[in-house]
């Protein structure tokens, strides 16, 4: 069973469906599985101005674009929400798309970071904002160095934010646990009214 509100109230079918969390909790694993999974979900996918990791691919991971397209779509009014992460690359939702499949009648999942959360939070008071957690603080850290895709430096930036993105949990209107991938997915899918298929 999907948890319910922090007000106590059931959850129930919502157009948008945000996901944060802190760094390496598997907000882009869970973000996949439900892609993978749940065709009938519409998953945003980000704009960054960062390089593609190894077997990332433009248009499916991200959108990946130059800082100059970056400012461009900002300024265009493109961008649902933006934010400057780590310090150093640039993220952001591309609004037509979401619009696009919420007129389409599809729930819609925006993965994004804490500052990109709050400002969806001002622009679409309506949408389910949804913080998806470690099972704690070793598991986060263990993942992390795990990943090997930051050096040690960027690891203890990463860890620091997460420190910070942790304590925002109260400004969300569920928690999900990442303890295994499938379970966080089939909560969210349930969360967005959609019913995990039987096997």
């Amino acid at each position: 069973m999907s948890a319910p509100h922090r007000d106590g109230t059931a959850p129930h079918p919502v157009p948008v469906t945000v996901l944060a969390g802190p760094t390496a909790v598997g907000k882009g694993t869970v973000s996949a599985a439900i892609r993978a999974r749940y065709p009938q979900i519409h998953v945003s996918v980000s704009a960054t101005t960062r390089a593609p990791r190894p077997g990332e691919i433009d248009g499916v991971h991200y959108h990946f674009v130059s800082d100059e397209e970056f400012t461009r779509l900002v300024e265009s009014g493109q961008m649902l929400e933006w934010a400057v992460v780590h310090g150093r690359n640039k993220y952001g939702t591309p609004r037509a798309a979401v619009e696009e499949a919420v007129t389409a009648g599809r729930p819609v999942l925006l993965e994004i970071d804490l500052a990109g959360a709050r400002q969806v939070r001002e622009s679409l008071p309506a949408a389910r904002f949804v913080f998806l957690a470690p099972p704690d603080w070793d598991t986060l850290v263990d993942r992390l160095v795990g990943r090997g895709t930051e050096d040690e430096q960027e690891r203890a930036r990463r860890l620091e934010t997460a420190r910070v993105e942790l304590a925002a949990e109260p400004e969300f209107d569920v928690t999900i646990v990442n303890d295994t991938v499938d379970r966080a997915t089939d909560e969210l899918a349930r969360l967005m009214g959609v019913e995990p298929e039987r096997s």
